[in-house]
């Protein structure tokens, strides 16, 4: 009650010290647009990207009494739905779920980007991160991390692990996991974790570092089975899942994030409000069920929290990607 009586304060102080055209002018940005809100989605539906969106995108809708759309756009880990967004007028009628692909690690292996992650874009609010989990069909004989890296030495570039697409989160766990095992095996990349796990459960692949999200639903009907979870610490939604760290990796570590950003022109102040709107709904006791449920944590926070998070995860994988000389054509 306090912070929000600060708030209260704190917004009518400002207006008085703008005067009566810039309160106008503040209270315009801060209007939303009167007709449907596209929520553009790099990936297909049926991944843990599209779950979130629509989880958003629902809640948002009833909290502005407007439609609020999903709009899939996949391909190329989610650079050609960041490209069009980025394009999109500065206006509110055009979102992007900016994730760790589209706004870290594209960046970082992708020299050809027609779009600055940071230049093209205005951070809105962090929806949260979540691990990887490690999975295989629930027909699959392999029972452990140990069994895993056995069958890759045993079949040197034929045991198949798919990701989303070439750069994503999901290729940069293969890699690291090849590395560290000393293995050999073979990347299949899709176009969003839908159709990857729909391979997966049908036998084509044998693996995959599935983003917690995308996984759980097919966790939860028994088509998967995870074996290990990649955090350093286990995610209360698996407490019986075990690490990464556990099973004799110690240097093993990624996870995913999901955010809400808009074209670069988005004014601050529409910003802040679509910020504040995105934490009511964050707070909401189902949402968070939902979101735990999927092992997404530690959402929320101001405009510039996203902001601050999204330059500190250029740098860090920019520089993973120039030590381990990695780089995509695109």
């Amino acid at each position: 009650m306090q912070r929000r009586h600060f708030l209260t304060h704190a917004g009518a102080t400002a207006l008085a010290g703008l005067g009566l055209s810039g309160a106008m002018e503040q209270a315009q940005a801060q209007a939303l647009p009167s007709g449907p809100i596209k929520l553009i989605v790099g990936f297909p539906p049926g991944g843990g990207a599209d779950a979130l969106a629509r989880v958003v995108a629902q809640k948002l809708g009833a909290l502005w009494g407007q439609q609020v759309i999903v709009d899939n756009r996949p391909g190329a880990s989610s650079t050609l739905a960041a490209e069009y967004a980025a394009q999109q007028p500065g206006d509110g009628t055009v979102l992007f779920l900016s994730t760790i692909n589209s706004h870290a690690l594209a960046p970082a292996v992708m020299p050809k980007l027609r779009y600055h992650a940071e230049r093209d874009f205005a951070p809105v609010a962090l929806l949260g991160l979540t691990p990887n989990l490690l999975i295989t069909s629930a027909s699959s004989p392999v029972k452990s991390v140990k069994e895993v890296v056995a069958l890759c030495k045993a079949q040197p570039g034929q045991v198949s692990f798919g990701s989303a697409g070439p750069g994503t989160i999901q290729h940069f766990a293969i890699e690291k996991f090849k590395l560290l095992a000393g293995v050999n095996a073979l990347h299949v990349p899709y176009k969003g974790s839908g159709p990857l796990l729909t391979d997966l459960i049908g036998g084509q692949i044998q693996f995959t570092f599935e983003t917690m999200t995308a996984a759980t639903p097919h966790l939860k009907n028994g088509r998967v089975v995870a074996l290990a979870q990649s955090r350093a610490k286990r995610s209360p939604a698996y407490p019986n899942v075990p690490t990464m760290q556990e099973q004799d990796f110690p240097e093993f570590e990624t996870m995913n994030w999901y955010g809400i950003s808009g074209p670069a022109k988005l004014p601050p102040a529409l910003a802040r409000r679509l910020n504040q709107d995105i934490n009511t709904v964050l707070a909401m006791t189902d949402v968070q069920e939902k979101f735990q449920g999927f092992g997404v944590e530690d959402g929320g926070g101001s405009v510039d929290r996203y902001g601050d998070f999204i330059r500190s995860e250029l740098a860090k994988w920019a520089r993973v990607a120039r030590d381990a000389k990695v780089s995509i054509d695109s």
